[in-house]
């Protein structure tokens, strides 16, 4: 179990393999985000992205996914998130891309008002299987201090 103590500015971590499909990219767009690029070959092809894209909604689920498997597989002492900021779709995620994870601990501090948690930022970087960023995003976090004895 990893503890805020435990955590250095600097630290990376590399995770996850999600592939695209064309059904979950429908499924997803048909449900949250109805955008005819994001819902037709035909309509997609008549736009900047020349073909059927996730929405970048879908791209931030999916990171939401690999992160979740991540953190099973890494324990640490997480309360949550306070939010995100600078969340960029860099370029467009297509059905048959693989997407990869990238993060790194920009900054971590003692909260102000509950000493007992610590709060950090993370940079985020989403890649697809050419490592080309596709989406990137400072994630503000809480993680418990290790209890004093």
């Amino acid at each position: 179990m990893k503890y805020f103590e435990d955590l250095t500015v600097g630290d990376k971590a590399s995770f996850g393999s999600y592939p695209v499909t064309r059904e979950e990219v429908l499924a997803f767009a048909e449900k949250y985000d109805p955008q005819p690029f994001h819902l037709s070959d035909e309509a997609a092809a008549r736009t900047h992205f020349g073909r059927l894209a996730a929405s970048g909604w879908h791209t931030s689920a999916m990171t939401m996914a690999m992160l979740v498997a991540h953190m099973k597989e890494n324990p640490s002492a997480g309360l949550g998130a306070s939010g995100i900021d600078e969340l960029r779709w860099i370029k467009p995620v297509f059905p048959g891309d693989t997407l990869r994870c990238e993060t790194e601990l920009i900054e971590k501090r003692i909260s102000e008002k509950r000493p007992e948690i610590g709060r950090t930022r993370s940079r985020m970087t989403v890649f697809n299987q050419n490592d080309e960023p596709v989406m990137r995003f400072i994630a503000n976090a809480m993680i418990a201090r290790r209890p004093q004895d």
